[in-house]
C-alpha cells in the first residue's frame, strides 16, 4: 500500500501527449493508453523527478481548494491505479 512516505516516480517505459489540458500516457509495455484530467495532469507532472506523497500532496494543498486528508486519499488512489498499470515506480510502500 503507499502511504504518504513512499517516493514515487514516473517509469521511463511511458510516452506522455497533451490534450488540451488533459494527458494521454502510452504506456509502452503493453501498449495501452490511460487518460488523465487536469488534476492529474499536475500530478503526473510532479512525478517527472522522484517526490514522495507527501510532497505531491501538499503541492496540491497549495493550489487547489482540498482539505489535506481527501487530497492525500485522491493521490494515493492515483498513485495506487498508475503504478498497478506500471506508469509509476514506488519505493517505500507501507504492507498493511
Amino acid at each position: 500500500m503507499i502511504s504518504a512516505d513512499s517516493t514515487v516516480v514516473a517509469t521511463k517505459e511511458q510516452v506522455t501527449a497533451d490534450l488540451a489540458g488533459e494527458a494521454v500516457i502510452l504506456n509502452l509495455k503493453n501498449s495501452v493508453y490511460y487518460g488523465l484530467d487536469p488534476v492529474g495532469v499536475r500530478i503526473w507532472s510532479l512525478l517527472q523527478e522522484p517526490k514522495s506523497v507527501r510532497e505531491v500532496r501538499d503541492v496540491l494543498l497549495e493550489e487547489y481548494d482540498v482539505g489535506a486528508e481527501e487530497c492525500e486519499r485522491s493521490v494515493v488512489s492515483l498513485l495506487e491505479d498508475l503504478a498497478k498499470h506500471g506508469l509509476v515506480e514506488v519505493d517505500g510502500t507501507d504492507a498493511r
